[in-house]
Order: C-alpha cells, then structure tokens, then sequence
C-alpha cells in the first residue's frame, strides 16, 4: 500500500511548523495556574489590548456575519490608499502579514529557484520560501541584524526574492532608511524584494522614513505591514502588502477568496484611523522599555537594542529560565529556532506586566 503522506514533496515533509508562543490557557493547564494570574509576554501583543474605535467598528458588524466579506476590501483599500498616498491597485490584503508574506513566495518563487535572507531573520522567511520548494540562501547576521551588503552579493541568477525585516524579529535591529534605499539601487531588477514593516510604528521620529515612496523607484519593491502590533488586532488578523499594481495584481490572483472577514476589514479601517490609541500604544512601548532594559541592566544580562515592541536578552541555560518563568506564570518566548539559543524574547506589557517579569526573572536565574 503507498502511503500519500510519501507522495508529498520533500520539501514539504521536511517543513518544521511555525511555533507560536504558548498560549495562557495551554499554560494554565499544564502547570495547574489561575489563568489570570498569567502574564504573556511572548508574542508581541499590543498591552493595551483593542483600539476604541475598533471595538465600536466590530460590535457594528455582528449582524452581518451571515454575509460573506467583500473580496476586494474596497474600504479598506481605499482607506489605506488613502493613508499612505497610493492607489488602491497598489495594495494586497492578507490574513495578517504572513498571509501575504506566503503570497509573494507562491507569485515567484518554485523548485530551481532561491530567495535570499538573513540569519536570524523572521523564520517565516524560511517557511514560505520551503514550502514553494526554492533554495534558501542564508547570509550571516552583522550584529545580530541585516547585512545588506552581504545579502546583495548573495544574489544568484536563479534568485528571485529577498526578504528583509526592518525592525526585524526577534533581534529588533534596524536598518537605516539611506542603507536600505542605496540596497534597492544596487538588487536586480529581476528580484523581488520584500521589505517588512510589522513594527514599523514604534520606531522613532529620528529614524522614521517614507518607504512608501520607493515604490515610485523601484517596481521589484514589495512593503508589507500589520495590524497585529501597534494597532493591537493580532487576533484579527489583517495586514497588507503595497506593491507596484503588476506585481500587486499577481498576488491578489493566487490570494484566497475572502481572506480578511468582514469583522476584521471594519475593525482594521478603525484602528488606522484612531491615531490616538496608536500614540498612546507608542508611548507605553517607550516608557515599558525603558523599564525593561534598566531591569536587563541591574540583572547584569546583555541584550540587544530593540526598535520594536520587545526585546531579546542572553540568560546563561535559557531553556531552564524559560521553564522556571513559566512556572512562575510568565511567558516569554525561546528563540534556539533563530539561531539564537541563548536569548530569550520578552515583549513589552504593561507597567506591573513588565515588572512582574522583572521579578520573576530575578528568581529564575538564581533557582
């Protein structure tokens, strides 16, 4: 008897699923713990929870759930052409940003071909390209970030995507908006490159650049960005990719019917335009770091500077400090599968969730 599960593409039988931070309610009921007493820290939530006008936006839509959403997100996509002064057959909608991630790796990339990225870059990088069966080409980090220079001459003419992560997760490196522009001049034309903006709202004014308008320059250029962290709708799953409107219309032909729901169109066309709950979300992010870092610092425990909503820390046995938290009911999140096996990755919440951790922490790496 032949097993289908052998038929199956290697590549994909090789594939290892994304993991997720663990769940409150997984932790609970392993460790026999009051689920409000947990404190998740793991998986770059937004602590301040849903934006106003979003809640308003989703209460709005509960009697139309029988309703299919409409495929095209025509409000949507009018609101962020809107935004971000482009047309609306610039954009792609996704079921949160890794929806459209997997998008361009199903528009170009296949067997015989290869997509570029760095080491300890997003790891759905490597899935996404995997699963369409190309080559990863893998170019060592410099400090913990994007070596563009590297990753340029790591383009071979089989090469068809490069993937960059700017904040990039989890290391929270940045690079500089002069850097990635002189990148863009300097890739094929043929190569498709994505940039991935997730955090892009908490980085600050200093640094802030309009990326956006590359895409005027650069027709190979691909933005993706998230309502799932600063807009604090990660259970919704939206996001959005800004393409040139060729490249655009080849990814919304293999995206799914309706992949953004009704509640979640609406609930997004919100939060983008409650700017208030977004600089409030910003400027907790800033204090709560602070917080954290000083924390990091008294501990003695090296971290790397971050430029999103969380920040990764060396703690000596960082599997056992990790399990010892959790048992203390904090999660943060391992990164071994980064590359990075001696890190740990704590987002920012709350003043007492940050805190909570900080004392948590203390205890672990002492136990």
């Amino acid at each position: 008897m032949i097993d289908p599960c052998e038929l199956s593409p290697s590549y994909v039988r090789a594939v290892a699923p994304y993991q997720p931070g663990k769940p409150i309610s997984e932790l609970a009921r392993e460790m026999g713990l009051d689920e409000s007493g947990i404190v998740k820290l793991a998986s770059n939530e937004n602590p301040l929870g849903v934006s106003p006008l979003a809640r308003e936006a989703i209460q709005a839509q509960l009697q139309g759930l029988a309703r299919y959403p409409d495929g095209s997100g025509f409000e949507l996509k009018r609101a962020l052409a809107t935004r971000y002064r482009v047309g609306q057959d610039h954009i792609v909608l996704g079921n949160g940003s890794n929806d459209v991630l997997e998008l361009v790796a199903r528009c170009f990339l296949g067997n015989g071909t290869s997509a570029v990225m760095s080491q300890h870059a997003f790891v759905v990088y490597h899935l996404a390209t995997q699963v369409a069966g190309a080559a990863r080409l893998e170019t060592p980090a410099s400090h913990y970030g994007h070596d563009l220079p590297a990753m340029a001459s790591a383009v071979r003419e089989n090469t068809r995507v490069i993937w960059i992560a700017n904040p990039n997760n989890p290391t929270g490196t940045f690079v500089p908006a002069p850097e990635v522009e002189a990148f863009l001049r300097r890739v094929p034309t043929r190569v498709v490159v994505v940039l991935d903006e997730a955090y892009n709202e908490y980085l600050p004014d200093e640094v802030q650049a309009d990326s956006v308008r590359w895409l005027q320059q650069f027709p190979n250029l691909v933005i993706t960005r998230t309502f799932s962290k600063a807009y604090g709708l990660a259970g919704l799953r939206v996001g959005f990719a800004m393409a040139h409107p060729e490249v655009a219309d080849l990814m919304n032909r293999v995206r799914q019917p309706f992949n953004v729901s009704v509640v979640a169109q609406a609930a997004a066309e919100a939060a983008l335009n409650d700017r208030e709950f977004v600089h409030r979300s910003v400027e907790l992010n800033r204090s709560g770091m602070r917080q954290i870092i000083e924390g990091l610092e008294e501990l003695n425990l090296q971290y790397i500077p971050s430029f999103g909503n969380f920040v990764s820390f060396r703690a000596g046995g960082a599997a056992q400090v990790y399990q010892r938290l959790l048992r203390h009911g904090v999660i943060v999140r391992p990164i071994g599968v980064y590359g990075l096996p001696e890190h740990l990755r704590v987002t920012i919440g709350l003043p007492a969730e940050n805190e909570r951790f900080l004392s948590a922490l203390r205890v672990a790496l002492h136990a």
